[in-house]
């Protein structure tokens, strides 16, 4: 049976887990984030979405005080992110190349984040050390990268602090573990927790956030439900036929049709596959492969640009 968690200590304030205004860091003549500006709820799961080089790992140590911004201002919850001492008493973070003590072992690792972390659900902790299948008893030198990330995770959702900031929290584990990760963050929001969850994977934020941000080249391009996120998944569809190929030209869903020769296309799919692969039927199709495009592709595509 699973342990029940324990619901999360509200924070101490009515105001936004999370605000940033005119939040900008600059590195030279670098600008690693441009006049950043946004909100995030207490209890909300939020994804905070780009491409790898977007400026959102440097946003994530703006949040936690580890580097100070150029102009703008951060807040969570209600402490000035600069006041790292006190903000830190309310918040968990997961990196995405997580670093350990070599010579302690995973036991000794949950202990001692356990004891200067705002407070802990011990009973919740053991449940999620046999989900990740994580072996305490060796040291941390010994484990892969997946294993020193699930350390991580479990002693970041097993805390009982009313904000998890999480950056690309699933890099190196395999898709069962991702799997128990997804299952985590919605457990963490029926313990009323704030997650705040960067990443460059569509299909993570897509099965766990409530809102996301999209962030390209250090600017904010739009923040919306994840509902409307969808309107950005599409397939990427490539046929061969024997004979002539079918016309797709202005059929409902159907985007950027190209003609490879030799009886071939490739097109972008959005929204039901019916009429399409109703008109596939009527051709003599030798194959198909279907993928769904990188997110960084789906960028490129709808804002143009590079998107380093």
């Amino acid at each position: 049976m699973s342990a029940a968690p324990t619901p999360c200590p509200s924070s101490t304030t009515r105001g936004p887990a999370i605000e940033t205004t005119g939040l900008t860091k600059r590195f030279g003549r670098t600008t690693a984030v441009a006049d950043l500006s946004l909100s995030v709820e207490p209890g909300e799961v939020f994804g905070f979405l780009g491409p790898n080089g977007a400026g959102k790992s440097t946003t994530i140590r703006l949040l936690l005080g580890l580097i100070r911004p150029s102009a703008g201002t951060a807040q969570v919850l209600g402490t000035d992110a600069a006041d790292v001492r006190r903000a830190h008493r309310h918040l968990a973070y997961v990196p995405a190349d997580v670093a350990l003590w070599p010579n302690l072992t995973g036991a000794e690792i949950l202990e001692l984040l356990g004891r200067v972390g705002p407070g802990l659900d011990p009973a919740y902790r053991a449940e999620l050390v046999s989900r990740f299948d994580l072996d305490l008893g060796r040291p941390a030198a010994t484990y892969s990268t997946g294993n020193r990330q699930k350390v991580a995770l479990v002693a970041a959702f097993a805390t009982q602090a009313p904000l998890l900031i999480l950056d690309e929290p699933t890099s190196g584990l395999d898709p069962l573990m991702e799997r128990e990760f997804r299952r985590c963050v919605g457990e963490a929001r029926t313990r009323n927790q704030t997650v705040f969850l960067s990443s460059h994977q569509l299909a993570e934020v897509d099965a766990v956030c409530d809102r996301v941000a999209i962030l390209r080249t250090g600017r904010l391009v739009e923040v919306a439900w994840i509902a409307e996120l969808r309107r950005l998944r599409r397939t990427e569809v490539e046929a061969s036929f024997t004979g002539p190929p079918p016309d797709l030209t202005g059929m409902s869903g159907v985007l950027g049709v190209e003609d490879l020769g030799g009886s071939r296309l490739r097109f972008s799919l959005a929204g039901p596959p019916a009429s399409v692969l109703h008109a596939l039927a009527t051709a003599d199709v030798t194959a198909v492969a279907m993928r769904e495009p990188t997110l960084e592709e789906i960028f490129l595509d709808y804002y143009g640009g590079t998107a380093s």
